[in-house]
């Protein structure tokens, strides 16, 4: 591929909702281009984009893919990404590195829950977006209905810049409403205006000019007054309001006959903004400045970010970034000004797919690869040390979904803690920890398909087998009621010096404060060499309960009295006394059980508010309001987490994949005694199991 400038590089991102054609239409651009000699299919696996054994088995699209073409002196980098919401660390990786973004929808489906997701993703981040309706050969395929759709949905600004010649079988070429032309079959031949469409398409023209008016005051104002606009006033109104959000055209074709597929190229090229007019905010640390913009120029400072890395256990780590200002080099050292690292820099690359194009540099606008950076991890900011710019990393959710992985074997011991490091590495949106209250190794992620396809590569990998089981809850253990004077003498004779202490403790409870031990002893009776002892003695018992052996939190112990022998006592006898005098004082306190609580934040369409909260109540969830936000409505609650263990998966199937939700930790609450009931014999059956 040769050399392109700034000004001719176009950064492309396709969206949809999984399943709507957005990979196939992937594949149909680039076999139209030239840049493959072979239309693949998903169905086949043996598209350019699906390349990873996961996707080839599953059907779906799991990574990003970024695929350069080249179409009229330009090159367009696509980046494929996910549809499947599980997968949505990827479509952020994506979204993030493009200029502009196509968003598929299928003709027979219309508007879907994920076609509603990825709108969203691009408003916040203020992408240019244009929508292609796909698949207008297949059976059902209603174009009219989908544009009624994205209207109710999106609003006015959906604006029809193509019609549909015939759907389903009769589908045969797309007609251009602004210039009224037709372009027919997959070679996009010019035609004559079927005469039956005329009418249809006056209407959405008339539609289409006002739209394109609204995007400037001038503009505005002369069709107002019932003047034509000019050829060069509809160009340029139709790319600014493309630019600034004001009007998202729809465009229509197929990717399967190729039908309308040259005319998006040719749109992309003409219409869709370049590199250079998607400066970034950066900020400068290292002095403490104001953010400031890096403008898209090849000989300005050095600004890239990575948005994307991919571990491999014999390649070895490779890097996708996205060149903001400057020119990236090979044979380099940059400054990973996210990290205060140098990197030394290798070979560079252009990727398509899964191949490897060698480069000597990336210019500022394009998209590269390099491999085994020492310490860049995803969104990390690559640039000079002199100069150490900083672009806003990209957010990403947190994981909402855990599972607990249990090796299957020493060998699977040995080697899970880099497998999940190295995961973790290509993946943000896993989130890897060992809960030390239960023992559990904890891998959370979005979904179950997520965790499923990360266990498979952990796999295929590094040869990591695991299974899975659902996570213990860290329920904690406290006391309700104060006692006094619980004393405890530990003796023991053995023929030589024996062992002795004697400890008089009181305890009490001390709610939301963790653990405090205070020594009231006076007189000397427990020597202040052995105080010491005695807490450790009570901080080792409180690991262990005394209702299901779980830790025990928020209490006092007071040391109040205590004996010693002059031979026979020593540290440990007043370790062991502490610990067995705190067991028999717990005991009698009447210990209670308690759960973690859980802040819920449930975002969701205002239809499912009922559903949500009756769902709620069955989850002993307590609901502390609602509030309107736009188009939808957002739920506080509190819920004990063992009753949202699974909330993800409830929530999808209620809404149909229309909510999302946030959770985190609040506090402890005591278990209601029918549910503690259920728990302490959970606790004595697993107790049992393991002896």
């Amino acid at each position: 591929m040769k050399s392109y400038e700034t000004k001719d590089i176009r950064n492309v991102v396709l969206l949809a909702h999984a399943g709507s054609g957005k990979t196939s239409l992937t594949e149909a651009m680039l076999y139209r281009a030239g840049a493959i000699n072979r239309q693949g299919k998903v169905e086949e696996g043996n598209t350019a984009s699906d390349f990873d054994p996961d996707e080839i088995k599953r059907h779906i699209s799991i990574n990003t893919a970024v695929l350069p073409l080249e179409w009229k002196d330009t090159k367009v980098n696509l980046i494929d990404t996910p549809g499947y919401q599980d997968f949505v660390g990827d479509t952020l990786c994506g979204i993030a590195s493009a200029d502009a973004a196509i968003i598929v929808v299928d003709a027979s489906s219309g508007v879907q829950v994920g076609t509603e997701q990825v709108w969203s993703y691009c408003e916040d981040a203020r992408l240019p977006r244009v929508v292609f309706v796909s698949r207008m050969d297949r059976e059902n395929a209603n174009y009219a209905e989908v544009i009624a759709q994205l209207e109710k949905a999106f609003g006015k600004k959906c604006a029809p810049l193509q019609m549909p010649i015939g759907s389903a079988h009769n589908f045969s070429g797309v007609v251009d409403i602004l210039h009224g032309k037709a372009f027919m079959g997959d070679s996009a031949d010019d035609a004559p205006v079927p005469p039956e469409m005329a009418a249809e398409i006056e209407g959405f023209r008339d539609q289409l000019l006002g739209a394109i008016a609204e995007t400037d005051d001038a503009l505005t104002e002369k069709y107002l007054e019932g003047e034509d606009l000019t050829d060069d006033e509809l160009r340029i109104g139709l790319s600014s309001g493309v630019l600034s959000g004001a009007l998202v055209p729809v465009l229509v074709g197929s990717a399967s006959s190729g039908v309308g597929v040259r005319c998006l190229l040719d749109f992309i090229v003409e219409e869709l903004p370049t590199p250079e007019t998607h400066p970034v905010s950066v900020e400068d640390p290292k002095n403490g400045a104001a953010p400031t913009i890096a403008e898209a120029r090849s000989d300005g400072p050095l600004v890239a970010q990575i948005f994307k890395t991919t571990a491999d256990p014999y390649v070895g780590k490779l890097t996708y970034f996205r060149v903001y200002s400057g020119t990236f080099r090979s044979n380099s050292e940059v400054w990973n000004a996210s990290r205060n690292q140098a990197e030394r820099i290798g070979q560079v690359y252009l990727m398509r797919g899964k191949n490897q194009e060698p480069v000597e540099k990336v210019v500022a606008g394009d998209i590269g690869a390099v491999a085994k950076l020492a310490h860049a991890l995803t969104s990390d900011t690559l640039t000079t040390k002199d100069r150490p710019l900083v672009v806003s990393p990209i957010n990403f959710p947190k994981a909402i979904y855990s599972v607990a992985i249990l090796p299957k074997s020493k060998a699977d011991v040995d080697k899970l803690s880099n497998a999940m490091a190295r995961m973790s590495e290509e993946d943000p949106t896993l989130d890897v920890h060992r809960d030390e209250s239960t023992g559990d190794t904890i891998i959370g992620g979005i979904g179950d398909s997520h965790i499923d396809v990360t266990v498979e590569r952990m796999k295929r990998k590094f040869g990591v087998e695991v299974s899975l089981a659902t996570p213990h809850v860290p329920y904690r253990e406290t006391v309700s009621k104060a006692v006094k004077s619980v004393e405890y003498t530990h003796k023991k004779q053995t023929g030589g010096h024996g062992q002795y202490a004697k400890v008089v403790i009181d305890l009490s409870p001390l709610p939301g404060e963790g653990f405090k031990f205070e020594n009231k002893t006076f007189g000397g009776s427990v020597p202040r060499n052995f105080v010491p002892a005695v807490e450790k003695g009570v901080n080792e018992a409180l690991h262990e309960g005394v209702i299901a052996r779980y830790p025990m939190v928020d209490l006092k112990v007071d040391l109040v009295d205590g004996k010693e022998h002059p031979v026979d006592s020593s540290e440990m006898a007043f370790k062991l006394a502490g610990s067995q005098a705190f067991k028999q004082a717990a005991a009698l306190a009447q210990p209670v059980l308690l759960e973690p609580i859980m802040n819920l934040q449930v975002r969701v369409p205002e239809a499912y508010v009922g559903d949500i909260i009756s769902d709620l109540n069955t989850k002993r969830a307590r609901v502390l309001g609602t509030n309107p936000e736009g188009n939808s409505t957002v739920i506080d609650a509190q819920a004990p987490l063992a009753e949202i263990l699974r909330y993800s998966t409830d929530l999808r199937s209620i809404t149909q994949g229309r909510a999302s939700y946030t959770m985190e930790f609040d506090h402890y609450a005591q278990v209601p005694d029918h549910v503690a009931k259920k728990v302490v014999e959970g606790s004595k059956q697993e107790a049992a199991a393991k002896t």
